[in-house]
């Protein structure tokens, strides 16, 4: 199967942090797109982690991103896969689909490690920031030669639903306008 398997989806939102966010550019979209599919995946029962790489300097998530619904990880290493036990919380089968900042930094290395440890992992575009737009780009792509998939976060909607006669199509339609 070449589309994003709801069964096997599990959704990573990687560092969005109240005081790092100020700085990302386009931010606002990136959180935006970001909480459209915390809230999709809540719909369709997938589930999500949260990661806050050194909290006590870079702050919580922002509180446009309800945390907790999911699961929050801590972390100091900018590859979540290297803190202990991280990996356990991704399934070794999982479709990772993966939003965060900063693309370049802990996003870009987190799906690295994840490519590494064998997970098949989608890059969501409009819901990734880094300070600089060049950053994001070089980042996007490189994931991609190394594997990942790039998709947004309406690809990622349609093809958790599957069909439009998922019982929560319409709640869907009303995320993406």
């Amino acid at each position: 199967m070449l589309t994003i398997d709801p069964k096997r989806s599990l959704l990573l939102v990687i560092d969005f942090q109240s005081r790092l966010m100020p700085a990302i550019h386009d931010g606002e979209t990136a959180v935006r797109n970001a909480r459209r599919l915390i809230e999709m995946a809540e719909l369709v029962d997938i589930p999500c982690i949260f990661t806050e790489q050194n909290a006590k300097g870079l702050g919580p998530t922002v509180t446009d991103l309800p945390v907790e619904k999911g699961r929050l990880i801590h972390k100091q290493f900018f590859d979540a896969c290297r803190e202990s036990g991280f990996l356990d919380h991704v399934p070794a089968d999982g479709h990772i689909v993966v939003v965060g900042c900063e693309s370049h930094v802990c996003v870009q290395q987190t799906v690295l490690g994840l490519l590494a440890a064998s997970r098949k992992v989608y890059i969501v575009r409009d819901a990734l920031g880094s300070r600089r737009p060049e950053d994001k780009e070089t980042a996007i792509r490189r994931m991609e030669r190394h594997g990942a998939e790039i998709v947004t976060s309406e690809m990622v909607v349609f093809e958790w639903l599957q069909t439009a006669e998922h019982p929560r199509f319409r709640d869907a339609i009303a995320l993406v306008k």
